[in-house]
C-alpha cells in the first residue's frame, strides 16, 4: 500500500553540513530543523532554526528552484525591532510562514525570561525582516495564521502550554482558535482539537498553516505519544476544519501518517521526532482553493537534527481525514 505521506528519497534534504559558515556566530551548526516554507516568486524558500555549539538559535533562508535541493544563505535573518523588546529572548525559533496579499508574515516562537512567547514578523522580499511584534499573555506555542481575514481579523491556531512536566518544558493537549486586530494581542475563541489520551497523539501541536479546500481547512499537526517509559515519539497526522467556523471538526485521521521510521528520524538531538512545520502547494485556482490533484510538499524536522520532506497529494491528505462527530473528538 502506497501512504499517504512518501518520504524523499534524496532525505535528509537540509543537514548542517549544508549551512555555510557564519563567522562568529554560527560556524559549525550542530543542527537545522523545523522550518517555514513558501514560494516565492518560482523559488521554493525555507526558513531554516538553525542551532548552533553553543545551543544558539538563528533563522536562516534557503532557496531552490525544485522544491528539493536548497542552496543555504551566507547571513542570518535579522528582524528588525526585535533587540528592542525590554524582556529578555534567548530563542526565536519554529517559524511558520503565510502569505497574505503581497505580504508574508513569519510566526515564530520566543523563549524569554518568563516564558514561551509567540512572536510575528512580516517581510515583502525576504531580504528585510520588521517585528510587528511579540504578544503578552500566558504561556503558548505552535502558531500559525491562516491566509485569509474574517471580518477583518486575523485568525490562528495556538497550542496554549498549561500542562508542566516533571522534567522538562510546559506543553499542552489542546489546539487554539484565536483572533486578532493587530497581530499581537489575541483572543481565543474557543479549543479546536484536543489530544486522544493513550493515543499517538496525547500532545498536540499545529504543523503549517492551515490550506484552503473546498472540503474544508485542511490541518497537518504533530502529536506526541507520551505513555512510553522513557521516550516521547513525535508523528504527524491531519484533520479538516469547517470554512466557516474553524472551530468545527469535520474529519481528522485516526492514525498517524507520518511517523519515526528512519535512522535520520529515530536518531539525533531529539530521538524519535518527525515534526511538520511547513508545506508547499502550487495548484491553487483563482477563488484560492486548493486543487485536490495538487502536490504538497510538506518539509518537517527530523530528530531535531535535519531538515526532510514528504510528499502527497491535497485529495490524498483529505481522504485520510475519517469524517467525526464533535462530541467524540
Amino acid at each position: 500500500m502506497i501512504p499517504v505521506l512518501v518520504r524523499s528519497s534524496d532525505n535528509p534534504i537540509v543537514t548542517g553540513f549544508d549551512v555555510p559558515a557564519m563567522p562568529p556566530d554560527l560556524v559549525d551548526p550542530t543542527s537545522v530543523f523545523n522550518p517555514g516554507a513558501t514560494k516565492f516568486g518560482d523559488l521554493y524558500l525555507l526558513l531554516l532554526r538553525v542551532q548552533s555549539r553553543g545551543r544558539r538559535t538563528f533563522l536562516v533562508v534557503a532557496e531552490s528552484e525544485n522544491g528539493r535541493d536548497f542552496d543555504v544563505r551566507r547571513d542570518t535573518v535579522r528582524i528588525e525591532g526585535l533587540d528592542e523588546k525590554a524582556e529578555g529572548i534567548h530563542h526565536v525559533f519554529d517559524p511558520r510562514i503565510t502569505r497574505i496579499d503581497d505580504t508574508w508574515y513569519v510566526m515564530f516562537a520566543v523563549d524569554t525570561d518568563t516564558a514561551c512567547r509567540i512572536g510575528v514578523a512580516r517581510t515583502t522580499d525576504f531580504e528585510r525582516f520588521e517585528l510587528v511584534g511579540i504578544e503578552q499573555g500566558p504561556d503558548v506555542r505552535n502558531g500559525v495564521l491562516f491566509p485569509t481575514l474574517r471580518d477583518g481579523k486575523f485568525l490562528r491556531l495556538d497550542r496554549p502550554n498549561r500542562i508542566q512536566l516533571a522534567d522538562g518544558p510546559t506543553t499542552g493537549d489542546e489546539i487554539v482558535l484565536s483572533e486578532s486586530e493587530d497581530l499581537v494581542h489575541w483572543q481565543a475563541l474557543g479549543p479546536v482539537l484536543h489530544g486522544r489520551p493513550r493515543l499517538w497523539d496525547e500532545r498536540i501541536g499545529a504543523g503549517p498553516p492551515p490550506l484552503l479546500t473546498r472540503r474544508g481547512w485542511l490541518i497537518v499537526y504533530h502529536g506526541v505519544a507520551t505513555h512510553f517509559s522513557g521516550t516521547n515519539i513525535y508523528q504527524a497526522g491531519a484533520a479538516v476544519l469547517d470554512l466557516d467556523d474553524p472551530r468545527r471538526v469535520i474529519a481528522r485521521t485516526r492514525d498517524n501518517l507520518l511517523e519515526p521510521r528512519k535512522l535520520y528520524e529515530m536518531v539525533g538531538q531529539v530521538p524519535n521526532v518527525v515534526f511538520p512545520s511547513g508545506w508547499i502547494v502550487d495548484d491553487i485556482d483563482a477563488d484560492g482553493f486548493a486543487s485536490e490533484d495538487g502536490r504538497v510538499l510538506l518539509y518537517y524536522g527530523a530528530a531535531d537534527t535535519s531538515v526532510c520532506l514528504a510528499k502527497s497529494t491535497v485529495g490524498r491528505l483529505l481522504d485520510a481525514c475519517d469524517p467525526v462527530d464533535r462530541a467524540d473528538d
